[in-house]
C-alpha cells in the first residue's frame, strides 16, 4: 500500500533560538492528520539549529519534543537532515542559516561557498569544491547535505542574488577550489588553455542572449561538452560520498536514504536546456541527464525524490518554454515496482561505479506515456505493493 506521509508547513515549527513553536497549535493539526487518515509527516531538521554551537555540539531537546509529540498521536515520521540555510528560495518563510561556527571559517575563507563568475558567494550551501578539504575543526564538508534547498544541484537560480523566473541562472563553480579541480582535468585532457566558460550569460539571462547556451552555442563544442561532462559528473561524485557516509553511519538501522532531484522545467523545451545546465543536470534531448543519478543511486539502494510532479504546461508562460509535463515524463521509471522494496536493516553500499559505467546511462530512452484523463502513467496503479 502507498504510504501518506506529508510535509509540515511550518519550516520553523523548532525556531532558530531552539524553541518548539505552537505546541498546542501543532498537536490539534496532528490530530487532524491522523483523522484524515494520514500516515505520517515529513520534517525538517536543520544543521544550523542542531549543531550551531560548535562542531559536534549537539542540542536535540526541542526536536525530541517534536519527535515525541508525532509519536503520540500516532504518526509515523520522517526526518529530512537540511544541511543548507533556510530563506531564500521559493517557499522559505523563516531564515535559518547554516551553523555561526561554519560562516566564521567563510569569514576568512570565501571560497568555501559556491561562487559565480562575478566572484559572489552563494552562503546557503558549502562547495563540493571542499568535499575533502578538513577547514571545519578537523571534518571535512562531505558530512553534511547534497545541496541548496536539500536538493542535489548548483545554487543557479538563488531569489538572494536577484534571480527571478524563467532567467537561465549562472554556472556556480568559480571558487578556488573548483577552479583549481578543472584546470588539473583540462590539463589531464591535453587542453591546459581551456578555461572555465565566461559566455553563460548572467542570472535573468535568456539562452539567446548568451553565447554558450545560443542556438550553436559554445555547449555544442568540444570545449562545451567537457565541461558539462565535467560540472555534471562533480555533482554525481559529491552525492556518492555523502550517501556513502550516510549508509556507513546508518547500517543496521531500518530505514531507506533518499535525495531530491530538483525539477527545473523552465527553459526544457530550448534546444539549450539552459537553466537545467546550470543547475548542473546535462539534460539535452541527445543526452538524459537523469537517468545517470538514478544509475549512481543503485549503489545505495536510494531512493530519488523528484520536484515538479504536480505542475503541467499549461499553467507555465510561454515565454519561459517550460515542460513539466515532459520533464516527469523523461525521469519517471517504467520499472517503478522495482524501487518500493520493503524498509529492512540498512546494508553496506555496493562497490563504487565506474563513472564510465554511469556514463552509459545518457543513451535517452523513449519517455514513459502519461495518460492526461487520469492524471497518471500508462500502467501505474494507485496501489503499490
Amino acid at each position: 500500500m502507498v504510504m501518506h506521509m506529508l510535509l509540515l508547513p511550518q519550516l520553523g515549527v523548532v525556531s532558530a533560538e531552539k524553541v518548539f513553536e505552537d505546541p498546542d497549535g501543532l498537536r490539534a493539526q496532528l490530530k487532524q492528520l491522523r483523522a484524515a487518515d494520514v500516515d505520517g509527516v515529513m520534517v525538517d531538521v536543520w544543521w544550523g539549529i542542531i549543531e550551531s554551537k560548535g562542531p559536534k555540539s549537539y542540542e536535540w531537546g526541542a526536536y525530541r519534543e517534536l519527535f515525541k509529540m508525532v509519536q503520540e498521536e500516532g504518526l509515523k515520521l520522517k526526518a529530512i537532515m537540511s544541511f543548507h540555510q533556510c530563506g531564500g528560495n521559493v517557499g522559505d518563510s523563516v531564515y535559518i542559516p547554516i551553523p555561526q561556527w561554519v560562516r566564521d571559517v567563510a569569514a576568512a575563507n570565501p571560497d568555501i561557498f559556491y561562487t559565480d563568475k562575478s566572484g559572489t558567494g552563494n552562503p546557503e550551501y558549502l562547495s563540493l569544491g571542499v568535499d575533502n578539504e578538513p577547514l571545519f575543526g578537523g571534518r571535512t564538508a562531505v558530512e553534511v547535505g547534497l545541496g541548496p534547498a536539500g536538493e542535489l544541484r548548483y545554487p543557479s537560480y538563488p531569489q538572494v542574488q536577484g534571480w527571478s523566473f524563467p532567467g537561465i541562472g549562472e554556472l556556480q563553480c568559480y571558487d578556488k577550489y573548483l577552479t583549481a579541480d578543472f584546470r588539473r582535468a583540462v590539463a589531464e585532457a591535453g587542453h591546459p588553455e581551456w578555461q572555465l566558460p565566461d559566455d553563460a550569460g548572467e542570472y535573468n539571462d535568456t539562452p539567446e542572449k548568451t553565447k554558450f547556451f545560443a542556438e550553436d552555442g559554445t555547449y555544442l563544442t568540444e570545449k562545451g561538452k567537457f565541461f558539462l561532462t565535467w560540472y555534471s559528473n562533480k555533482l554525481l561524485k559529491h552525492a556518492d560520498h555523502i550517501l556513502d557516509r550516510a549508509n556507513q553511519a546508518f547500517l543496521g538501522c531500518k530505514l531507506k536514504l533518499a535525495i531530491k532531484v530538483s525539477g527545473v522545467h523552465w527553459w526544457y523545451k530550448d534546444d539549450s536546456h539552459a537553466a537545467e545546465l546550470t543547475a548542473g543536470y546535462y539534460n539535452l534531448k541527445v543526452r538524459d541527464g537523469y537517468r545517470t543519478i538514478a544509475r549512481q543511486l543503485t549503489r545505495h539502494d536510494a531512493i530519488l525524490n523528484f520536484t515538479c510532479v504536480e505542475m503541467r504546461d499549461s499553467e507555465q508562460p510561454e515565454e519561459a518554454k517550460s515542460g513539466p509535463e515532459e520533464l516527469v515524463q523523461q525521469d519517471y521509471c517504467p520499472d517503478s515496482q522495482n524501487f518500493f522494496k520493503p524498509i529492512g536493516p540498512m546494508k553496506r553500499s555496493k562497490p563504487e561505479i565506474p563513472i564510465e559505467k554511469i556514463l552509459e546511462a545518457t543513451e535517452p530512452l523513449e519517455p514513459y506515456p502519461f495518460d492526461p484523463v487520469t492524471d497518471m502513467f500508462d500502467g501505474e496503479t494507485s496501489e503499490t505493493s
